[in-house]
């Protein structure tokens, strides 16, 4: 009987000796004379555990992990590939904790299909809403859409109905669909772990996308630290267009839709859909000014719908179950499910998928486990490098866009970066602005010289700490300073950098005061 073991090929689960395992695993069957067969999987997103190992047995997935190539001669010996007990094993895989938890929509298959075989996407279910929306009307696709309250999963939460809708009323002869998979919020890891686990519900997503705006052509913007995650969708769109899942005649509907992949240099600021859009027309990534809108003057100067991953990988299931099923998920305005990635100083760090509404103590504390070193959590960054940090005191904040919109906060990407008890928020707030300063455009003057200014005036506070200068005027500047970039700034760059400074001088402000470092040097 041949016993089947999957491998994640995910790039993070291959930094941590994944190919090194299946190699070891490979060659110890070999030698037991048993007959195994190899799934390279996507990650299940616990990466605690990675590499981390599944066998299918009668009762369902076994796990082992965290799995170095000297544990599989002892995982043979034990008898794994039966799913019996190991010192390394966490039982079945769906009653582990962490996913026991979760509600998994968008990432229903990553970690359970080969992603490589358009036919085990199928088996899971995979096709089935661009099934239904080849028989529906481009109106009834973006109703559908529109109803079920889905809103962009990359940035500020823009209803993604009321975009799709837009792009279809507007009038060219040519429209395009754009992902946005410019992934470079640190903490972030979504994108990547669906492009290299589970590409075709992306595929399909766009190609949704397409059929419901009249655009005909897709592209997907990534970054050139992703080259696996590039090598795992060029692969699946070859697999997609021979299938007749992408091209003149998507599905036998006469409809026609077709994408490629486009690699970037790595600039934060192609995370702006406007910077996206230049660097993806062969021009420096600044940002455009706005309006125009991209939906209507976007990828060369036609109607474009500019969508993150998450978004256009949650259309598929939309498609599928049904506008209310979606929307049923969730709390308030913010419908469905997020999928919330838990990185830094965190025992538990990955992905969990979970509907709107779970407190972000709940989140930090029970699901990622506490800190790593085990001392207390002073502040968890919420939304990337320019989102906002927020202190135990604000726990109780609700993981919603309007509850994070209400605490001076934003979702973001829906990174979540914890921090111990040790880290200096000053500090914090200081690379927040030279963040800023290193990657802006160059194009509006609040971002690219607020930036500057910003950790010049942070210095000067940090230096006021030794020689007793007047720190509250110096916070009162950054906070002006903070006021200008905020609303001033052309894009979400320097408007959003206020918020992990403010945060920080607002929740941490005895780091920001002489006798901070009296204390700390006692």
């Amino acid at each position: 009987m041949t016993t089947r073991i999957f491998v994640p090929l995910d790039s993070a689960s291959i930094a941590l000796g994944a190919d090194e395992v299946t190699e070891a695993i490979t060659a110890e069957a070999a030698s037991r004379g048993l007959e195994i067969e190899i799934v390279r999987n996507g990650s299940r997103g616990l990466y605690w555990l990675e590499p981390m190992l599944e066998v299918e047995t009668t009762q369902g997935r076994v796990t082992y992990g965290p799995v170095t190539p000297s544990d599989v001669a002892g995982l043979f010996e034990a008898g794994f590939q039966t799913g019996a007990h190991h010192a390394l094993s966490q039982g079945l895989t769906e009653e582990i904790p962490f996913l026991r938890k979760q509600t998994r929509l968008t990432f229903a298959r990553c970690g359970l299909t080969d992603p490589h075989s358009l036919a085990s996407y199928e088996e899971f279910g995979g096709l089935r809403g661009l099934r239904n929306a080849v028989k529906m009307t481009p109106e009834e696709i973006v109703e559908t859409v529109t109803r079920s309250g889905l809103r962009g999963r990359g940035g500020a939460g823009f209803p993604t109905g009321i975009k799709w809708n837009t792009v279809l009323q507007a009038a060219a002869d040519q429209k395009y669909i754009v992902c946005n998979a410019d992934e470079g919020d640190s903490g972030t890891f979504a994108d990547r772990m669906i492009m290299e686990g589970d590409p075709f519900v992306l595929i399909e997503g766009m190609a949704i996308a397409g059929i419901a705006t009249g655009a005909t052509k897709g592209y997907l913007y990534t970054r050139s630290e992703y080259p696996d995650a590039i090598a795992a969708v060029e692969q699946a769109i070859g697999i997609a267009r021979k299938a007749g899942v992408l091209g003149p005649d998507v599905l036998g509907s006469d409809r026609a839709f077709d994408m490629e992949v486009r690699m970037g240099a790595g600039a934060y600021v192609c995370g702006e859909e406007t910077s996206l859009l230049n660097s993806l027309e062969g021009k420096r990534g600044v940002v455009r000014a706005k309006p125009p809108l991209p939906a209507l003057e976007g990828f060369l100067g036609r109607p474009t719908v500019v969508n993150n991953v998450m978004s256009l990988a949650s259309v598929p299931i939309i498609l599928d179950k049904g506008a209310e099923f979606y929307r049923d998920y969730g709390v308030g305005k913010s419908h469905g499910t997020i999928p919330i990635q838990i990185a830094g100083n965190v025992r538990h760090g990955g992905l969990f998928e979970t509907a709107f509404g779970l407190p972000l103590g709940e989140i930090v504390e029970e699901i990622g486990g506490g800190t790593l070193t085990g001392r207390p959590i002073r502040a968890v960054q919420v939304g990337g490098p320019l989102g906002a940090y927020f202190p135990p005191e604000k726990f109780d904040t609700i993981f919603d866009y309007e509850s994070f919109t209400d605490a001076d906060g934003l979702i973001g990407h829906a990174g979540i970066v914890v921090f111990d008890d040790t880290v200096n928020m000053l500090k914090q707030a200081r690379f927040a602005f030279e963040f800023c300063a290193l990657e802006s455009c160059g194009k509006c003057t609040p971002c690219r010289i607020g930036a500057v200014r910003g950790v010049e005036v942070i210095d000067r506070i940090a230096a006021g700490k030794a020689d007793g200068e007047n720190v509250d005027a110096q916070i009162e500047l950054v906070t002006d300073l903070c006021e200008t970039m905020k609303f001033g700034s052309l894009c979400a760059l320097g408007g959003f950098t206020p918020f992990p400074v403010v945060s920080a001088l607002t929740h941490f402000p005895e780091d920001f005061h002489p006798r901070t470092l009296a204390d700390a040097a006692e």
